[in-house]
């Protein structure tokens, strides 16, 4: 049979053979690149039964509007049977602004959660199981004062922190990278990253300090291999530089988390997963040296990709996030958020977000793919994939090393320049009908009805303001003048943040006023 002069290529690149067979995998060693699952290079899973003890946790993401709307949805989801809570905030609390900042005006609670101080932290998690629920908090640039606020809460409901469990992102390097919400300077961000690093160690034992994200790059056009590669370059600055602060490794590398897209083409996100377990534990164990078994088991959650949903005919978007949750499954995610099904519209209603927690439990519970850890391994196309995607993404982590690491080839523009052009090209295949999106180039209607969208509360931003106006109008002055003045002494010197930063809540100083004391001593990053 004579082969096809084109040969279909993956989002990536790689091009898709006509037949994969034993020839495909000749020379390949089974036992060294896939090991059994639970054991290195943990290619088939961080864990030996998988899914067959337990499932992943199903994370619905959710935040909006104010924090007793927030809670509501939270408490809605755990009773649909959600097993962890993720936590979006609007763009002011991502960027260290409170609300009545003239910065947050048209902002406040518009993709997220506003919060401003303790009291909007402590309604956020009304009645909440602190002790026994898995948090999620998507924040970076103010990372370290919003779990400070969550830590204060479990204190005040006699919670101790070494019985909180969850995740922070924290991932300020992909901020400069893909995303945008940074405060302050790479470097800077480096030492609060550091900082939490510690405070966690010693009281936050359980916590997972950092999700290094490759999900934001991904939505900023990457492809699959640069977003592995991109992110793990990312990850090796962030443990390099927590050794430079005089950690030891195997002291914080078990609490590193990652964080992965889920997009379309299913076999190659599949193989996406497996490669990079394999090649984060080729870097800790290499590179770093890292003892502790768990230092080098990469634990990941997943997303499905948000900007692989129509606003065109939105309910097709439920066969995309299904088909994307499988592929996360199937590569062995450790968390799931699917996306609703009307997020290119709006934030999602109630029904979108339960439609897409069904569709996790229905591949839970109904599917029959978590009856046995990895059930694709072994498949001459899975194995071939999984090895082109892992050495991909070493070429570039070798160009990014050769630059100095990820921080030296932030300040160059490197990753940037090749996501905008991987972005350019997936777009432009579009726009010429070379590559098909069911609704939008191709299988389009005219006179679809118009979808419900979710409410937006038009007095949700002076509802805000006024309340945190009356917070800050019911405190002790002096006393947070004193803590932020202590705040910005230790950003001076060389001690651990946390510790001053605690104290300045206790003080009831705000998220947006703690903040602008860091600004003041390291300034603000200007790309």
């Amino acid at each position: 049979m004579a082969e096809p002069k084109n040969l279909p290529q993956t989002d990536s690149g790689i091009e898709v053979q006509p037949l994969y067979d034993e020839a495909s995998l000749d020379g390949w060693d089974a036992d060294a690149m896939l090991g059994a699952p639970g054991q290195p290079p943990y290619t088939r899973g961080v864990y030996s039964s998988m899914y067959t003890g337990r499932l992943w946790t199903m994370r619905q993401y959710s935040g909006f509007g104010n924090a007793e709307a927030t809670n509501e949805r939270f408490k809605f989801l755990l009773n649909a049977g959600q097993t962890g809570l993720s936590c979006a905030f609007d763009l002011p609390t991502q960027m260290g602004y409170d609300s009545d900042h003239g910065r947050s005006e048209g902002e406040v609670g518009k993709v997220g959660v506003a919060i401003d101080s303790m009291a909007d932290m402590r309604l956020l998690l009304a009645d909440l199981p602190l002790d026994k629920v898995s948090t999620s908090m998507t924040i970076n640039s103010t990372a370290a004062i919003l779990l400070l606020m969550y830590e204060l809460v479990a204190e005040e409901n006699g919670v101790a922190s070494d019985q909180l469990s969850g995740t922070i992102q924290n991932d300020l390097l992909k901020e400069y990278i893909a995303r945008g919400t940074y405060v302050y300077p790479p470097r800077p961000s480096m030492r609060v990253i550091t900082d939490i690093f510690g405070y966690c160690a010693e009281n936050i034992p359980n916590w997972n300090t950092i999700s290094i994200s490759g999900y934001h790059i991904r939505e900023a056009g990457s492809t699959a291999v640069q977003e592995i590669a991109f992110t793990l370059a990312n990850a090796i600055a962030y443990v390099q530089a927590a050794i430079d602060a005089g950690l030891d490794v195997d002291d914080f590398a078990p609490r590193l988390s990652f964080f992965w897209n889920g997009h379309n083409n299913f076999f190659e996100e599949v193989a996406k997963f497996r490669a990079s377990r394999r090649m984060w534990h080729r870097i800790m164990t290499e590179r770093f040296g890292a003892k502790n078994p768990k230092s080098s088991m990469l634990r990941f959650h997943t997303q499905t990709g948000g900007s692989t949903l129509t606003a065109q005919q939105p309910m097709n978007n439920v066969v995309r996030v299904g088909l994307q949750a499988l592929a996360a499954v199937l590569g062995g995610t450790q968390s799931l958020h699917t996306n609703g099904y009307d997020e290119a519209l709006s934030l999602p209603t109630e029904e979108a977000a339960r439609m897409a927690l069904r569709t996790q439990q229905i591949i839970g519970y109904e599917s029959g793919v978590v009856d046995t850890p990895d059930p694709l391994a072994g498949s001459y196309f899975v194995e071939s994939l999984t090895d082109e995607v892992e050495q991909l993404a070493w070429e570039y982590i070798e160009r990014i090393d050769d630059m100095g690491g990820a921080v030296d080839a932030i300040e160059a523009g490197f990753q940037m320049d090749e996501i905008e052009q991987s972005a350019y090209d997936y777009t432009k295949s579009i726009d010429d009908d070379e590559r098909v999106v069911v609704g939008v180039n191709k299988f389009t209607m005219d006179g679809e009805p118009e979808p419900t969208l979710f409410p937006i509360d038009p007095d949700l931003e002076g509802n805000q303001v006024a309340r945190l106006k009356a917070y800050k109008a019911d405190r002790d002055s002096a006393a947070v003048e004193s803590a932020l003045a202590s705040v910005k002494a230790t950003a001076e010197g060389s001690d651990n943040l946390l510790h001053s930063m605690k104290d300045a809540l206790r003080a009831d100083a705000t998220l947006g006023e703690i903040s602008d004391a860091l600004r003041e001593v390291f300034g603000v990053y200007t790309p």
